[in-house]
């Protein structure tokens, strides 16, 4: 295929799987103390744990910790279970998250909170977060206890940031980005930080790596706002305009609205006011029109240019190759 030829979905799913293979091994153990660490004397809360953990996704922060600590020699076994606790993080995060936006689907399932109602998803994520915390005190490293206690505060602030955004139509570029390295690139930036500190990194590399996560979070989000007006409804597991019903405004209706006539941004900002999607059609071709989109990936490669700059520092080897491939990856997806 040529360099530039467009990725197909099923070619990145392909692709996705073989940067899992660099490290199959330590994924079985990662999915067997997953199950392990799971284990609760109250069923429901085994239950949810289980279901929302099965329901697919692409396991990319657990990944990131794995794949960051062999890049840099790590040959112990400790990665297993911070990776398991990043992931356990991250499935609280989508509990909550679903409770707060009141959806009812991801990945193509009915969400937990849609199956069981709120009150049990919101106990379940806390109950996984509590999990994860004790899983970092058996790590025994109190610098990656810090690294991780200081992400759940600024992943928390994300999301409450996020919500006070909702129906906010004056929200700049710069608010919007600071809300993504929040509510998702902060996490990314978590798993590889603390996967070099665990490796034993230099304070350049470990730096590298930190600003790896957080680069290629950013490109993730903004690839997954830009999927939200061009996506395909069935490859996402969720709707297209989903972010538009919710009155979440993003960088494709934050870059329309600037580079828009008055008309055009009168329409997009009064579509975030009411949120809905009764205007749907109509934003869709302004985001489209106004090159909104082209601009927005055009920001997501970009940063999936800086994360691919960080790897530099690091030795070669097929870690860091399956590391400079998710990068690339990040931008190409279609879900």
């Amino acid at each position: 295929m040529p360099a530039n030829a467009p990725t197909s979905s099923s070619d990145s799913q392909a692709s996705a799987s073989s940067l899992h293979a660099v490290v199959a091994d330590d994924f079985t153990a990662v999915n067997r103390t997953i199950m392990d660490q799971l284990a609760s004397r109250v069923p429901l809360v085994e239950t949810i744990g289980q279901y929302i953990i099965a329901s697919g996704g692409k396991r990319l922060r657990p990944l990131l910790v794995l794949l960051s600590a062999r890049a840099l020699g790590y040959q112990g076994d400790k990665h297993i279970s911070l990776a398991t606790l990043i992931e356990f993080m991250h499935t609280s995060t989508l509990l909550h998250d679903d409770v707060v936006d009141e959806s009812h689907m991801r990945r193509g399932r009915i969400t937990a909170n849609d199956a069981w109602g709120n009150a049990p998803s919101v106990l379940v994520g806390d109950y996984l977060y509590s999990r994860s915390f004790q899983m970092m005190v058996q790590i025994g490293s109190l610098k990656i206890m810090d690294v991780l206690s200081s992400a759940t505060c600024v992943i928390a602030e994300g999301e409450v940031q996020q919500l006070t955004n909702v129906g906010n139509p004056d929200i700049d570029e710069a608010v919007y980005f600071e809300t993504i390295q929040g509510k998702t690139a902060m996490l990314f930036e978590a798993a590889t930080h603390s996967g070099a500190i665990l490796a034993g990194a230099d304070p350049q590399r470990e730096a590298a790596l930190q600003y790896y996560g957080r680069y290629l979070g950013l490109a993730f989000q903004l690839v997954d706002d830009l999927l939200d007006y061009q996506g395909d409804a069935e490859a996402m597991g969720k709707n297209v305009g989903d972010d538009l019903a919710e009155g979440k405004p993003t960088l494709p209706l934050i870059q329309a609205m600037a580079a828009g006539t008055h008309e055009q941004a009168k329409t997009i900002r009064q579509a975030i006011r009411r949120g809905g999607l009764e205007r749907l059609e109509e934003v869709l071709a302004i985001v489209r029109d106004t090159g909104a989109l082209d601009y927005t990936r055009a920001r997501a490669e970009e940063m999936s240019a800086k994360a691919l700059e960080q790897l530099d520092f690091l030795p070669p080897s097929r870690y860091r190759d399956s590391m400079a491939e998710l990068a690339r990856l990040a931008v190409e997806r279609q879900n």
